[in-house]
């Protein structure tokens, strides 16, 4: 505001709006150009505005010395080369080992492979070294089994260009129709239902944000796991209760009210009060009504006498959430191999891993979307391998577990959950004809075609398509080795001429 009162004041006593501009930039005011030295004024302006200027607002021209204007120049100090001083080394900084250290038996292994140009990943070597703790065997039997397990390994290790997943699809594809359309079963749990068979393997590779029938596994603590007392407490608080589960809910239309008569039973056995229920529903936003406790029973009255509004009442006093998580529409307990486990119809990682007493190393759902945005990509995955495995195996089907890692890994390669369909790893294929082959081939190839995509023809379908050879197996090599056929003649021919040579002599 200051620069702009400072340019109209200006304007006003017949300074041109450029000057007035260019002096209000410089962050002058009325005041200090009276003050301000000539010579300081002209290095925003001319001189003949300045002296103008000066005229029209009445002002006296001020000089200053030109040895103000012009400093002397500062005497140069002789710099002095400081050394550069040395770093003293750190001795408090440690390296973490992220690795540990191998044990005794591990280091023999090692010792022994390396004696025979053998290798084992770290994983088999630990597990074989375990093995060999607990049990007591000469040395000539552990180098014995130690040969073996390389053997095995280097049988089951991949070819170099082999087309893994083609292997892995048909591992899994060709079981895959021999399994039973079976959609729900009980799996040793009585009233939840949970999908296994196809269904749910279908789930699992197109990647649902829900499965049909969510469930969780809940295990507790080992304080509370064996005390029945406890764990009912705990189910009943992850179960969750609306008023009609706990309470009568009746409409008295005579009164124009809603009377609630809690059964006690329902509310020892969840550990509810009577303040709970009433705290509960005065928590409703949408229930704009009076609560009165008439002895043992509650009464809602609406605040509109209307048959409308008291039907909205009671329907939202049915529905009224006393306790529970959201979600999880029942818990039921069974005993397991260390203790009571609770079993959920429904499912909610994120507020049951909140509850103290809950394990949360062994807790699990069925849901992969929420493992996902609970405990990340990592966990996802191993979620993925772990339910295709087990519906799998709950057919009586054997799939080598390479290739469910093989589509797991595809799926959550880069950092997200994607479905195998048109909608995740299909769809974002790079060669046109592959995605068309898939899927909705006329859209496919009508975008292709007004966009002008090329498809290069690295993949398998597309190369089937068009009808040369895929470029896996020994399809991807190109080098072709031809034998020196010159050569070969010349030796014959010599051989041929030394043994008539023979003959004639």
């Amino acid at each position: 505001m200051a620069r702009k009162d400072t340019v109209n004041a200006l304007i006003r006593r017949g300074v041109s709006a450029k000057v007035s501009e260019a002096l209000a930039n410089a962050g002058f005011k009325i005041g200090d150009l009276k003050r301000t030295p000539f010579e300081i004024i002209t290095r925003y302006i001319s001189e003949e505005d300045a002296e103008d200027l000066l005229k029209k607002i009445g002002a006296k021209k001020i000089h200053i010395d030109k040895s103000q204007l012009e400093p002397a120049e500062p005497v140069k100090e002789k710099k002095v080369e400081e050394k550069p001083k040395k770093r003293k080394k750190r001795t408090d900084m440690k390296i973490p080992k992220k690795i540990p250290e191998p044990t005794k038996t591990e280091q023999e292994i090692h010792n022994h492979l390396e004696k025979t140009g053998s290798y084992l990943p770290s994983m088999i070597l630990s597990n074989l070294a375990n093995k060999f703790d607990h049990m007591k065997l000469k040395k000539a039997e552990k180098e014995k089994i130690i040969d073996e397990v390389v053997i095995d390994y280097e049988r089951r290790v991949i070819d170099p260009n082999e087309s893994a997943g083609i292997v892995s699809a048909q591992s899994i594809g060709e079981p895959g129709t021999q399994m039973t359309m079976r959609t729900f079963h009980y799996a040793g749990v009585a009233e939840i239902n949970v999908t296994l068979g196809l269904p749910r393997l279908i789930e699992i590779v197109d990647a649902r944000r829900a499965p049909s029938t969510p469930m969780m596994t809940i295990h507790l603590k080992s304080k509370v796991s064996n005390e029945l007392s406890d764990v009912k407490r705990i189910a009943a608080s992850i179960e969750m209760t609306t008023l009609i589960n706990v309470a009568d809910v009746e409409t008295d239309i005579a009164n124009m009210q809603i009377v609630i008569r809690p059964d006690k039973s329902k509310i020892d056995e969840k550990g509810i009060k009577m303040d709970t229920i009433v705290k509960s529903l005065e928590k409703e936003r949408k229930l704009k009504s009076s609560i009165e406790v008439e002895g043992k029973t509650l009464v809602v009255k609406a605040s509109e006498v209307s048959f409308r509004k008291l039907q909205q009442v009671f329907e939202i006093v049915r529905d009224c959430k006393i306790q529970g998580i959201e979600g999880i529409n029942r818990a039921v307990i069974r005993m397991g191999e260390n203790g009571y486990i609770v079993y959920t119809e429904g499912s909610n990682l994120a507020k049951v891993l909140e509850m103290d007493e809950v394990d949360h190393s062994r807790t699990k759902t069925n849901s992969i979307t929420e493992i996902f945005n609970v405990l990340g990509v990592e966990a996802a995955r191993n979620a993925i391998i772990f339910e295709a495995s087990s519906t799998l195996d709950e057919q009586g089907l054997t799939v080598d577990k390479r290739h469910i890692m093989l589509v797991a890994d595809i799926m959550t390669n880069d950092g997200d959950v994607k479905a195998i369909g048109r909608h995740g790893i299909s769809g974002r294929k790079s060669s046109v004809l592959a995605r068309a082959a898939f899927e909705i081939t006329s859209a496919h190839l009508l975008r292709a075609g007004i966009v002008g995509e090329v498809d290069s023809l690295d993949g398998v379908a597309e190369n089937i398509i068009v009808g040369q050879p895929v470029t896996v197996g020994t399809g991807a090599v190109n080098l072709i080795y031809a034998p020196p056929k010159a050569k070969a003649k010349k030796t014959a021919k010599k051989k041929a001429s030394k043994k008539k040579e023979g003959e004639d002599e």
